[in-house]
This record gives structure tokens, C-alpha cells and sequence, in this order.
């Protein structure tokens, strides 16, 4: 009758949880893993992730030369951070199999950086 059940359970710490959607969250947002700050809470039997970060941003003066430097960093910040929710959510349901209900982003700063990110 294929193969028997194995006594025992598998658990995902809460730690690994975090550090998996820290280095999601970095991936998809394109920032180092040490500045994304994550944490979980119950909502209604599901996961609610939290992150919160700093987003890289152009300088005012490139901005100011050429608007449109903007939209090669992926849009305004808050566009950004739209966009990037649902990948973050999909990538860290498919790494860890936890099933999440939302995930919510608090942009917490910027970085001024030259190079430029695109979802």
C-alpha cells in the first residue's frame, strides 16, 4: 500500500522563517539582507509577513537633471513596494511551504545609490 507513514514532524523555526524572507525580500528589492528587518504574525491561521527596509533611491540632483531616472529604478517608492509584494510572497511560500496571507512593507528610508533596479 505505497509507502508507510513515518512517525515524527518537521518544523521550520521561526529564525528560518525570517532569514528566508529577509533574503527574499532583499532579492526582490534590491537591497543587502542586513537591512531588511522581517517578523511574523498570526492572521486568522495564516502568516502575515512584515518587513521593513530602506529602499535605494537616485540622487535629487540626477532626478532634478533627468525625471525620468525614476522609472529605472523600478517607479516611485511606493510603487516599488506595491509591486514587490506579491513576489515576495510567492518566493517565500515556495522556499519555506509556511502559507501566508499578505505581506506588508514599511519603508523605513533610502539609500542613494547610482545603479538602478527594476522588478
Amino acid at each position: 500500500m505505497g509507502v508507510a507513514a513515518l512517525a515524527g514532524h518537521n518544523r521550520i523555526t521561526t529564525q528560518a522563517l525570517t532569514s528566508t524572507a529577509r533574503a527574499a525580500a532583499a532579492e526582490v528589492l534590491g537591497v543587502a539582507p542586513a537591512q531588511v528587518k522581517a517578523s511574523f504574525s498570526d492572521d486568522k491561521g495564516l502568516l502575515a509577513l512584515l518587513l521593513a527596509l530602506p529602499l535605494p533611491v537616485p540622487a535629487l540632483t540626477r532626478v532634478a537633471d533627468d525625471p525620468s531616472i525614476v522609472d529605472s529604478f523600478g517607479g516611485p517608492l511606493w510603487s516599488r513596494a506595491a509591486a514587490a509584494r506579491t513576489p515576495i510572497l510567492d518566493r517565500v511560500q515556495q522556499l519555506t511551504g509556511a502559507r501566508l496571507s499578505r505581506v506588508d512593507i514599511r519603508i523605513i528610508g533610502s539609500t542613494v545609490t547610482k545603479g538602478a533596479r527594476v522588478l
